[in-house]
């Protein structure tokens, strides 16, 4: 947990930033891209920590692809469909893609790193056995 919380939340902190000083969000955009940053990430995350292996090794079944494929295009699309006036959500601008769309990447990249460190730790604060 503190591994991966400590990373989430510097992410998390990151697209905050992004959104109120960088891109000037209203409260609207603003609310619409928290919602598909919360979701969409994590989703992706999912494939990175399934593994001790990296992630671009190794194939995740094909129940899991495509539950995260779907998860993904909902959440996506859900600005864009009929329940966003409901949820208060906006279309999102093709502008704001780009840069969250790489603190995605970067979250993804640092999340392996995070798997890796963690398995490193993890083998040398173990026990050995004596037979």
């Amino acid at each position: 947990m503190l591994t991966f919380g400590i990373v989430s939340s510097c992410f998390e902190y990151l697209t905050f930033g992004v959104l109120v000083l960088v891109l000037r969000a209203s409260p609207e955009l603003f609310w619409t891209e928290w919602f598909v940053e919360s979701v969409v990430p994590p989703a992706l995350i999912e494939l990175v920590v399934r593994s001790r292996r990296p992630f671009f090794r190794t194939m995740p079944s094909a129940a899991l692809v495509i539950a995260t494929d779907l998860v993904i295009a909902a959440t996506v699309w859900l600005p864009y469909g009929p329940l966003a006036r409901p949820f208060g959500f906006v279309p999102l601008p093709v502008s704001l893609w780009l840069p969250l769309g790489g603190i995605v990447l970067a979250y993804v990249g640092t999340a392996e790193i995070a798997k890796r460190l963690f398995y490193r730790g993890e083998a040398k604060c173990r026990t050995p056995v004596y037979r």
